[in-house]
């Protein structure tokens, strides 16, 4: 486009793919959203326990929190009910192609999963490797067995390939995981 006085103006676009597609915990609360809304599930995001230490008041009504610290470590990311029995499970991304480094979970996250276990609940882990474009759901027996014997320190890719669970996405629920739970747990039975 020519402008007056021989200004020339360039469109140059600007293309930025950052943050593309929506993060594995954005998707997960649009899908329990979804799954409780629909009757299916009941599945929250656990807040993370923080102890408020310093606190501004703007007004009387507004206030600002200056400093928090977290109050204890925090189990896993979601906790519910599906069908009459507890889940439990935690989300991670991550950039690898090959292996989840383990270092992405806690070792305090691996005891409550373990505990979780050992009472009949279920639990497992879901793990979105973002430069592959896939979802895994690891059961938590899987994940243990792991930890238990093997020395390394991330799971290889082939793990989740051969005992994990694809998690297809799509529009309604964005990551259906209540049906791999319901077809690995509970033998498909609706």
């Amino acid at each position: 486009m020519n402008y007056p006085n021989s200004i020339k103006k360039k469109n140059i676009k600007v293309i930025n793919y950052a943050n593309r597609g929506m993060s594995l915990e954005e998707d997960l609360n649009l899908t329990n959203t979804y799954y409780l809304e629909s009757n299916i599930a009941i599945i929250y995001k656990k807040p993370t326990p923080i102890k408020i230490v310093k606190v501004c008041f703007d007004s009387k009504k507004n206030a600002t929190i200056k400093e928090a610290y977290f109050k204890l470590p925090s189990t896993t990311d979601y906790n519910g009910l599906y069908k009459g029995k507890y889940i439990d499970f935690e989300a991670k991304e991550v950039k690898q192609k090959k292996s989840f480094p383990l270092s992405n979970i806690n070792a305090h996250q691996i005891k409550h999963i373990r505990s979780i276990i050992d009472h009949n609940g279920i639990a497992f882990i879901i793990v979105r490797f973002t430069l592959l474009n896939k979802t895994f759901l690891l059961k938590g027996e899987d994940l243990i067995s792991f930890v238990d014997t093997e020395s390394s320190k991330s799971i290889p890719l082939s793990v989740f390939e051969n005992k994990g669970y694809i998690i297809n996405e799509s529009y309604v629920p964005r990551i259906d995981y209540i049906k791999v739970v319901n077809d690995v747990y509970l033998g498909g039975k609706k």
